[in-house]
């Protein structure tokens, strides 16, 4: 009866919640986010070639999942779907989350008893000068046992709880990094693409440039047949040309190296891999950024380190059951004979039940430096999780100015490169009508692409800022999908 009244207690104590000691999570405070992001450009600036998409756009207000497709290039699009198959980085980082999931099922393994069976049978010779060897008739008998045994220890004080709180919570940050991984790989790889398409236009440009140096060499050389060019004229117009083919040949470096690291991403060697020249020829698209209150719930690394707060949190209660018995309950049966005829019978039989209880008394502040270390590190993550918000709407402002910005350098540099094409025109015309000296020519062909070189980056480094500020917003992901 006593047993029986301790195993209805310990049942009804494991039902109720106040018996799982420790602090009950509660996700970290954070500053309110602002009602709009500071760095949100005007709805429509004048002669832009980007802008935000507006909330009243329902199809364009949220981030998709494949939110490379925003761009419409299908050869981007064929090489992001190669990165879910065949990038090694992901498939460790997923390999990494099915571990913690399988951490989980270990911890939840603990609420159940764990039962054994064994048989044994052994031949046993007794001494014959044991005391009482005189009052034994044989001093070799046989041993056959069955006999299974249960331990379970009831938890009482929610220790186990708190550990498969803690297993679930890793389980699901480990799911939220996964997803920060794949979000980061695709976005390096649209990044490396519109990089190495960058490079294109600048080889294109470089390309037709060298042609127009070709023809100016040639203009320069009959109008010295003709003696009314000098010398010098012929060498400046040399120079130039060449000038512009080295500049042509040493773009390839940074094309080649930017090819490789897309094979890399997609999991091919970059000894098989190559893609043709294509300039960057595409339409900046409509992000949406929507509001800074929804950051919180699109980022996977801010949800994971919430997530690590929670088992942080966890870890106090498990710190803290230690300072509780230790409640152990036990039993054994199965049947013992010393002849196989009788081994399984009613006779041969054999059981135990016992309970134990073990309280720790002193163990020189060791539970305590325990509790106050997990209380230390579940403040150290909160701090970390705080910190990632901070740094996730810095990255959302920094590349919302960073689009801003470049979009109005790109305006204005578009008419500086439109005044640098007339004063080529201008010089030229004047030059083929005697009036200046080919330097005047030289320096309208190098001003103009100066220009049109800084137009070409400028477009690129607006692509790549698009695509961090896609990231920065987390590329369509939502807490919801957490496991």
């Amino acid at each position: 009866m006593t047993l029986k009244a301790a195993l209805l207690s310990a049942a009804l104590c494991m039902a109720l919640t106040g018996c799982m000691v420790g602090p009950k999570y509660q996700r970290p405070s954070v500053p309110p986010p602002p009602a709009a992001y500071k760095e949100m450009p005007p709805p429509n600036p004048p002669n832009g070639t980007w802008k935000q998409a507006q909330p009243a756009n329902a199809q364009s207000a949220q981030l998709k999942g494949n939110w490379w497709e925003l761009y419409g290039d299908p050869q981007l699009n064929d090489l992001e779907a190669k990165i879910a198959v065949s990038n090694q980085t992901l498939k460790a980082a997923t390999e990494e989350y099915f571990a913690a999931r399988e951490q989980v099922r270990v911890a939840r393994s603990n609420y159940f008893p764990n039962l054994g069976l064994g048989a044994s049978i052994t031949r046993t010779h007794a001494s014959q000068n044991q005391p009482n060897a005189r009052n034994t008739s044989n001093l070799h008998y046989n041993t056959f046992t069955l006999q299974g045994q249960a331990s379970w220890e009831p938890d009482l004080w929610g220790a186990i709880r708190r550990n498969v709180e803690a297993a679930h919570a890793n389980a699901q940050a480990s799911a939220a990094d996964l997803a920060n991984v794949a979000l980061s790989l695709h976005a390096e790889l649209a990044t490396d693409y519109f990089e190495m398409r960058g490079l294109d236009s600048q080889k294109q440009l470089l390309d037709n440039t060298v042609k127009a140096d070709a023809d100016y060499l040639r203009l320069t050389q009959i109008r010295f047949k003709g003696g009314v060019a000098s010398d010098v004229d012929v060498a400046q117009a040399e120079t130039e040309l060449e000038t512009v083919k080295a500049q042509a040949i040493d773009v390839q470096v940074a094309r080649a190296q930017f090819e490789h690291a897309i094979a890399t991403l997609i999991g091919q060697s970059a000894s098989t891999f190559s893609l043709p020249p294509a300039p960057l020829r595409l339409k900046l698209p409509t992000i949406p950024a929507g509001v800074p209150s929804e950051l919180l719930e699109r980022r996977p690394d801010i949800a994971a380190a919430e997530r690590q707060a929670d088992a942080a949190n966890a870890q106090i209660g498990i710190a803290i059951a230690a300072y509780y018995p230790n409640v152990q309950l036990g039993g054994a049966g199965g049947f013992e004979s010393a002849n196989p005829g009788t081994w399984i019978q009613g006779p041969s039989a054999l059981w135990s039940l016992g309970a134990s209880a073990m309280e720790t008394l002193f163990d020189a502040g060791r539970r305590h430096a325990l509790t106050a270390q997990a209380r230390d590190l579940y403040e150290a993550q909160a701090a970390s999780y705080r910190q990632t918000v901070l740094q996730g709407f810095q990255e959302v402002e920094d590349n919302l100015a960073a689009l801003r910005i470049l979009d109005t350098e790109a305006q204005t540099q578009a008419a500086a490169v439109a005044a640098a094409r007339r004063s080529l025109q201008v010089s030229t015309n004047r030059y083929k009508g005697g009036v200046t000296n080919y330097l005047e020519v030289l320096t309208a062909q190098t001003a103009q692409l100066t220009n049109e070189r800084t137009q070409n980056d400028l477009t690129t480094r607006q692509f790549a800022a698009s695509v961090q500020l896609i990231k920065a917003l987390g590329g369509g992901w939502n807490r919801s999908q957490l496991p």
